[in-house]
């Protein structure tokens, strides 16, 4: 399996606002242990004001709204955007707004938690980080939060056939496979809080399986953007040839999941 995204280009940033309804379905969501270590670390309440970056269509919302916190979003795709306010419109504590983080204008320590979610990797680092700071209020909370998926470790000859998928349409990717998320990346992003300034990092990880038939996952891998860079043409044959390895080796793909959360304070 494709380990997602050993490395960006800055062009696929938007390529997921092209795939809207199908990153709605089967982007997957965070599990509910995360959202309350969140809660816990950073006391959030109604009284709150939080700011979510790259919201997507809204996977890592809906546990931050219940707290009724006031909730600011910020979504670069246009389509993702429209879709999350669609989602969540029966909330009055939310509001998303269509721009890109880098270009979102507020005052300097208006927010109690900063948080992103499998997004935060887009912005550069220095930018990003400083602007968080700056953003939040003395005491407040900045949590990154990412999923990484590891391949089918219990059908390792469908991890090959897989593979070889990969070597031909991408093998860029194919050749830069990375290992299962580790304590020590965890500890490698907490350390790029405290350069910043922040305080208190602390990281968890969390795992799961998640189990797909060959066209859902066929669906799930066509929202990622490097493999949209590939076209229409060259997505749709690599889709198949991958929904046909499947249906060679089982019918379904496991994809271990590590998700790791990070926090950190402002002093």
């Amino acid at each position: 399996m494709h380990n997602h995204q050993p490395y960006l280009k800055p062009e696929w940033k938007t390529s997921f606002n092209e795939a809207a309804t199908e990153y709605d379905k089967l982007r997957p969501t965070y599990v509910p242990e995360l959202y309350n270590d969140i809660i816990a670390y950073s006391g959030l309440n109604e009284n709150n004001h939080v700011l979510e970056i790259g919201i997507g269509t809204g996977q890592a919302t809906l546990p931050i709204l219940n707290t009724n916190c006031k909730l600011i979003a910020i979504e670069l795709g246009s389509e993702l955007a429209e879709r999350a306010q669609s989602n969540f419109a029966q909330y009055k504590n939310f509001e998303v707004k269509n721009m890109a983080f880098e270009d979102y204008n507020c005052p300097n320590n208006t927010f109690d938690m900063v948080y992103s979610a499998s997004a935060f990797h887009w912005i550069p680092e220095e930018l990003g980080y400083s602007k968080v700071f700056n953003l939040l209020k003395s005491g407040g909370t900045f949590a990154r939060f990412a999923i990484h998926p590891y391949k089918d470790k219990g059908n390792e000859p469908l991890h090959i056939a897989i593979q070889k998928v990969y070597a031909k349409y991408m093998p860029q990717i194919a050749n830069k496979l990375r290992g299962e998320y580790s304590e020590t990346d965890a500890q490698s992003v907490s350390n790029l809080a405290t350069k910043y300034g922040f305080v208190d990092s602390a990281y968890k990880l969390y795992h799961r399986i998640r189990t797909f038939n060959a066209n859902d996952y066929g669906t799930l891998i066509s929202t990622y953007s490097d493999h949209r860079a590939l076209g229409e043409a060259g997505l749709t044959s690599l889709v198949s040839e991958i929904n046909e390895a499947i249906n060679n080796h089982g019918g379904v793909i496991n994809i271990y999941d590590t998700l790791s959360l990070n926090l950190a304070r402002k002093p």
